[in-house]
């Protein structure tokens, strides 16, 4: 085995590749202040940025996932490498040559898995570059030619051929050094009877690099019809190659990408090709799979979710493509971005489309067309006959629940008008308030039986009691609602003499976001904020039942305060939304309790719901008109 790396050729690693540039390979940063930069974090799901690096320091740290460290760190943990392999792969980047504590230099049959699959791949994408220009690659060239792509096109993106023997690329990478065991694991090679032979043969290749811009896999491209595989072949999966989590030209893309906040995702490669030589290079493809969860990951970090972000899809008009456009839609609302879809004339691809109409045509065809919401709604009603009640009946039950998923309340609203307008339901608001009661069934229904993911919110929930009127939405900092308890947490923490008397009298109920419940409730344990002793921060930090409410407590008491003059006003504020908030919630509940007991209920319950639907709308007006004063 070879030894430890050097202490100071480390030291020298981490000195000469600044931290950001690194990061920047994998999400897209923005100014935070401070010196400090910002992104969406690549190692868990959020909507806002919470990660953070500081040039300067050369260190990151996320504010929401806690994951932290220095540039060896943030290479371990996005590529899941070893440390020697972390610093062998940034030491080549800077090209610093690395010395062993013991055994000398490191033999290149004694680095890490990853580093050497990596080096396996770039030395195979160089192979079948050079291949494209002999004889037998005519086949290859004229499969180019005929799709509008010269000898530029193909080294641009590095377009290659396979020979048609069986193991030409085999022998050449072990004349480079690589193990028939690497070959084999790297999927470039595959078992036979005797020996490994090569997995591509008389095919044109594409490489396939992940987001830093290593080749991590290949499509290949049937080219003779004696080839009995399949029309696409790609990489299997392998250590470095998972096809759920790379994107086609992802590379090439990121930065004008993150620059214009728009990504057009095209079905090949050669779409790729043909939208990026017509001036549309945020074109991306999957690989041999639907576009999922994981490739929105990695799009989300780029186009860092911003209002104007938008995400285009040139599915085919035919039914494949159709169902594509449908499933991309189940993921739609992972985006913040707006989707769209767009369709060419004759259902054409967009390679097709430039050879029929040029460049053009294909710049036309991506700017926005139909919200993919829309195109979804609409594949779904056009199998009903619209012109019956009935049928117009049972394209709203299926169509409903697709617009009820939109989480934006805003945006479903308006969604449901127009799905109204096209099953030319003329009572709109029987669409909107069907739509609204199927999202608010959608949210009670998964609150019942949490998923994996929200392990982190369920360390809060069994901390506090949840609100009587049910398990509430998922935490999400940009409802307003939850910033403003948000708020009124850090007032009581920070300032607790501006919010107490009142802020104790106020219920874990009252707080909607399970993890703000939790810290109220950990502020009540304390003794609450009332006279609140010098020892006031620590004793809340005590009764906090985990490290994870505990952790909050400290991020609420030292984050900033969202006001310029923090006062009792300001505090008054804070405290009459939350309450006016929870007030509007119990209305909604008693009058939901009225329309169920009707005129036939009991009296005396009725009289008694009656008189509680009066007293609280009391309070709300007086809540409304004197603000602080009422509570």
């Amino acid at each position: 085995m070879a030894g430890r790396i050097n202490d100071d050729d480390v030291k020298a690693v981490r000195d000469a590749v600044p931290i950001d540039a690194v990061v920047s390979e994998y999400l897209q940063l923005r100014n935070a202040g401070g010196g400090n930069l910002k992104g969406l974090c690549p190692f868990h799901d959020e909507k806002s940025p919470s990660f953070q690096v500081s040039p300067s320091k050369g260190l990151f740290h996320c504010f929401g996932c806690q994951e932290g460290g220095d540039t060896i760190a943030f290479v371990r943990k996005i590529d899941h490498l070893s440390f020697s392999e972390a610093v062998e792969r940034l030491a080549a980047t800077a090209g610093i040559t690395l010395r062993y504590e013991e055994g000398g230099y490191n033999p290149s049959n004694q680095r890490g898995e990853r580093i050497r699959l990596v080096e396996a791949h770039k030395a195979a994408a160089q192979f079948y570059i050079e291949q494209l220009d002999g004889p037998e690659a005519e086949i290859g060239r004229k499969f180019l030619a005929e799709r509008g792509f010269d000898q530029a096109a193909a080294a641009h993106f590095g377009v290659g051929y396979s020979p048609a023997g069986w193991d030409h690329l085999t022998r050449f990478l072990r004349g480079k050094g690589f193990t028939d065991k690497e070959l084999l694991t790297s999927g470039l090679a595959q078992e036979s009877r005797r020996n490994p032979i090569d997995r591509f043969r008389g095919r044109l290749m594409w490489p396939i690099r992940d987001v830093s811009g290593e080749v991590v896999g290949f499509g290949a491209r049937k080219l003779r019809d004696d080839d009995n595989g399949p029309k696409y072949l790609n990489t299997p999966e392998t250590p470095i190659y998972k096809k759920s989590q790379v994107l086609y030209g992802i590379d090439l893309a990121k930065k004008e990408i993150a620059k214009s906040s728009r990504a057009v995702v095209v079905e090949g490669y050669t779409d790729v090709m043909a939208c990026h030589l017509a001036g549309v290079t945020t074109a991306i493809a999957t690989c041999g799979t639907a576009f999922g969860g994981d490739h929105i990951k990695i799009l989300r970090r780029l186009l860092m979710d911003n209002g104007s972000a938008r995400v285009i899809f040139t599915f085919d008009g035919d039914a494949a493509g159709q169902k594509a456009a449908l499933r991309a839609f189940e993921d739609d609302q992972k985006f913040a971005a707006e989707t769209y879809i767009a369709i060419a004339p004759d259902n054409m691809d967009p390679c097709d489309l430039r050879l029929a109409k040029g460049d053009e045509a294909v710049a036309d065809l991506v700017q926005p067309r139909t919200p993919l919401f829309e195109f979804a709604i609409r594949q779904i009603v056009q199998r009903y006959d619209l012109e019956t009640p009935a049928g117009r009946a049972a394209a709203l039950d299926e169509a409903a629940p697709i617009v009820a998923r939109i989480k934006n309340v805003a945006s479903q609203h308006e969604v449901a008008v127009q799905l109204a307008g096209i099953l030319g339901i003329l009572d709109t608001q029987f669409v909107v308030k069907r739509v609204a009661q199927l999202a608010r069934w959608a949210r009670d229904r998964g609150g019942k039986g949490p998923a994996p993911a929200q392990h982190r919110r369920q360390q809060y929930e069994s901390a506090a009691p949840r609100p009587a009127a049910g398990p509430g939405p998922a935490l999400n900092l940009r409802s307003p609602a939850h910033r403003t308890e948000r708020e009124l947490l850090k007032l009581a923490l920070q300032h607790p003499h501006l919010v107490s008397p009142a802020f104790d009298a106020y219920g874990t109920d009252e707080f909607t976001a399970p993890p703000y419940a939790a810290v109220r409730q950990c502020i009540q344990d304390a003794g609450g904020a009332t006279d609140a002793p010098s020892d006031y921060l620590p004793a809340v930090m005590d009764c906090a039942p985990n490290d994870v409410v505990r952790a909050l407590v400290t991020e609420l008491a030292v984050e900033a305060i969202h006001a310029r003059t923090v006062d009792e006003a300001y505090a008054g504020e804070q405290l009459v939304a939350v309450r006016r908030r929870a007030v509007d919630r119990r209305l909604l509940d008693i009058q939901g309790t009225l329309a169920r007991l009707g005129q036939n209920g009991d009296p005396a319950q009725l009289a008694a719901v009656q008189n509680e639907l009066w007293v609280l709308q009391q309070y709300g007006q007086a809540l409304r008109n004197k603000g602080a004063a009422a509570l």
